[in-house]
């Protein structure tokens, strides 16, 4: 091996604090949550794509809601990857997993999910579901009891906001062909109070490039009665809602009877994307749970 010559010895050496920083940050990987690995499952032939961050002793799984994907949760992977390894996951017909035209069921969101922590060798995790991400998480539960160590509502709902026939009029303008200046209207009223235009436009640009199939059989999907079951929900349970009319007493006492063990919570001033919103306040509020429940690191 030959020893450097004199210019490279010197090029080398001015580039030396750089290489030493850059070795330096990818130490520091695991502790601000970068992105370790990128995979597929597969689910009765579908890819369905993942993120994996972190490498903590306890799992968590993050599931997005109508229209999402991952990306809408990297504010929490990435604030959890020093204490627990974190899952985010593109449901099939989202982000980059495969977008056939089937029934896109709840049933079949939570068999992806087991799909992925198969895949990714999980035997549990904590599972934190946004919106129509709530009903794929307890069905998930149904299914998989044993693989579920806790479970993180976010402004989602365990009872239907309306009757089979108001949600096939709410449903119906979805079906038209102009399909894309339909959704607007709809993201727009999820987005109230969000002021950051730049958090705005990040949602609805993701939400729009959905394609119009997926959309309408999700939203045709939680209208199965099965889902509404009232059955008990026995592991610790968070939920986090913003505040609007349908979250009332009455709902936190149906709530509380379905979940023993409840640290129940809605949040003044936020939108529908709470963890979008206040970030910082959403992940003290999740590490908070976590780690009394000894599901999270330090």
């Amino acid at each position: 091996m030959h020893s450097p010559n004199g210019k490279a010895w010197a090029s080398l050496r001015a580039r030396l604090p750089a290489l030493i920083l850059a070795l330096g940050a990818l130490a520091m990987c695991p502790c601000e949550g970068a992105e370790l690995s990128s995979d597929f499952a597969e689910l009765n032939g579908m890819k369905v794509h993942y993120s994996s961050y972190g490498n903590g002793p306890e799992t968590l799984v993050f599931v997005h809601g109508w229209l999402c994907d991952r990306t809408f949760w990297d504010g929490q992977v990435k604030a959890f990857g020093d204490e627990a390894r974190a899952i985010a996951i593109d449901l099939p017909g989202h982000g980059e997993s495969d977008k056939p035209e089937i029934d896109y069921t709840m049933q079949l969101h939570a068999d992806a999910v087991a799909a992925v922590m198969r895949k990714a060798r999980m035997e549990g995790a904590a599972l934190i579901g946004h919106s129509n991400g709530t009903p794929v998480i307890r069905e998930f539960y149904r299914r998989y009891p044993e693989k579920v160590r806790a479970l993180v509502i976010v402004d989602g709902a365990l009872r239907p906001f309306a009757e089979k026939e108001e949600m096939a009029k709410f449903i119906e303008p979805l079906k038209q062909p102009d399909f894309h200046a339909t959704v607007p209207p709809f993201i727009d009223a999820m987005l109230r109070p969000l002021k950051n235009a730049a958090t705005r436009a990040k949602i609805k640009a993701a939400m729009l490039s959905a394609p119009q199939h997926v959309a309408v059989s999700e939203m045709e999907a939680i209208t199965n009665p099965d889902l509404w079951r009232p059955d008990r929900i026995n592991v610790p349970t968070l939920m986090i809602l913003a505040k609007q009319p349908a979250w009332n007493a009455d709902y936190e006492k149906f709530v509380r009877g379905l979940i023993p063990d409840l640290d129940y919570h809605v949040w003044p001033g936020v939108s529908h994307f709470l963890m979008l919103d206040k970030p910082e306040e959403f992940n003290a509020a999740l590490k908070s749970f976590l780690q009394k429940r000894r599901l999270a690191g330090r």
